[in-house]
């Protein structure tokens, strides 16, 4: 190793970060865990994370947050982590909150590079600073590369807000750059009209992500699809309930797609009045029983709801709501849900996580990426260290 890497070695230690040389992210499981594969279609009742070796015909969703723009501990803003067998992952939306929940699952971070974001509402990007450095500390040394709609105005869609919020923290990225690989602080953004229907945004490794339009709040959301060796999940966003959704959906194994609180129990919950709530879930969002009837036309193998806080009240009218309209196999979505998508069955756990779980060990590759010179205050600043104190020496290594 050379100087300049023994140098960011030592600063990624200061930020308390484990360097080990031969382990990478992919296999570096908590001390006495190991990881198995899925015999015979059985799941342990609980999943715990990097346990279990996801099947190379297989796809895994977590949902990452599920709540409202006001988040609890429990419900943080939207997200959901997908993986594949064939070793790819993918986020949709990153809610204000979420990332803690996708640290406590101990990621590979060089894989997790890829976020789409169904609209700029906060509760559904509000935590894209936190991905774009956090997981540029843990582990990945490439670009972060996002996909997300046009607005009706150029200032309004996915390409002005990364500028904007990159320009908003170019102070923290220019402090890290040099003692972290410098691929790690670019961003790549593809934005996309958000009037296409049903065409490729995404198409790589054998994976095939389209989008279609939206109905919500303003011009420029979207929902997904992700199709994969014979296997469809479909993240929705927010919308009202709308025919793209009906017929671009059909086919899912899982599709998700708001199921929001209904106005008698949405107006005590915000303190509203009946004509705000009733606005705000039958015009801007998708209540219960309309959620209902859009899963009774799209039939999926298993039907995802979120964007509430689950508590016993809430809970009940959501799925009273659903339950007017739709039949079929349901899941009303809890952060942290795991749920394993094979062509035979879908299995809906929940993962157990450590509330102080370190991040992965990071990879070679990580380590031996390029870095530019790091960076230090001004000699004008470094003028005023106080004389009391000595640090202790740089070690070797």
């Amino acid at each position: 190793m050379n100087n300049l890497m023994k140098t960011a070695a030592g600063t990624l230690m200061a930020l308390g970060m484990t360097l080990a040389g031969t382990a990478t992210a992919q296999n570096a499981l908590p001390t006495g865990r190991s990881a198995s594969a899925i015999e015979n279609g059985v799941y342990p009742a609980s999943y715990f994370p990097n346990t279990e070796i996801l099947g190379a015909d297989e796809m895994r969703i977590t949902a990452l947050g599920t709540g409202m723009p006001n988040q609890t501990k429990a419900a943080v803003s939207i997200s959901f982590y997908v993986e594949l067998g064939n070793g790819d992952v993918f986020l949709f939306d990153v809610g204000t909150g979420a990332t803690g929940n996708l640290f406590s699952l101990r990621p590979d971070f060089a894989k997790v590079d890829k976020v789409f974001f169904s609209h700029l509402h906060v509760d559904h990007v509000g935590d894209f600073m936190g991905l774009h450095v956090g997981g540029w500390l843990s582990g990945r040394y490439t670009p972060l590369r996002i996909f997300g709609p046009s607005g009706s105005e150029d200032e309004l869609g996915t390409k002005a807000y990364v500028e904007g919020m990159s320009k908003a923290y170019a102070w923290d990225l220019a402090t890290r750059t040099g003692a972290l690989p410098d691929d790690g602080a670019k961003l790549d953004v593809t934005e996309f009209d958000y009037m296409q229907e049903n065409e490729i945004v995404y198409q790589e490794n054998d994976v095939t992500i389209r989008s279609w339009p939206a109905i919500h709040s303003l011009d420029g959301s979207v929902s997904y699809s992700l199709e994969w060796n014979g296997l469809k999940y479909v993240f929705g966003g927010d919308t009202y309930p709308n025919k793209w959704y009906v017929e671009y959906a059909k086919g899912a194994d899982l599709a998700s797609h708001e199921a929001f609180l209904p106005p008698d129990a949405l107006a005590p919950y915000f303190g509203w009045d009946m004509k705000q709530a009733t606005y705000v879930a039958t015009r801007v969002h998708t209540e219960p029983a309309a959620f209902g009837k859009v899963m009774s036309a799209v039939k999926p193998r298993m039907a995802l709801g979120y964007h509430s806080v689950l508590s016993p009240e809430n809970y009940q009218a959501i799925l009273e709501g659903v339950r007017s309209t739709y039949d079929g196999p349901l899941t009303l979505a809890r952060d942290l849900q795991v749920i394993n998508v094979t062509k035979d069955q879908i299995v809906v756990r929940e993962a157990s996580v450590d509330d102080y779980a370190l991040p992965p060990a990071v990879s070679d590759e990580y380590i031996n990426a390029p870095r530019s010179k790091e960076k230090e205050p001004s000699d004008k600043v470094k003028a005023g260290k106080w004389e009391g104190y000595t640090p202790p020496p740089m070690p070797d290594q």
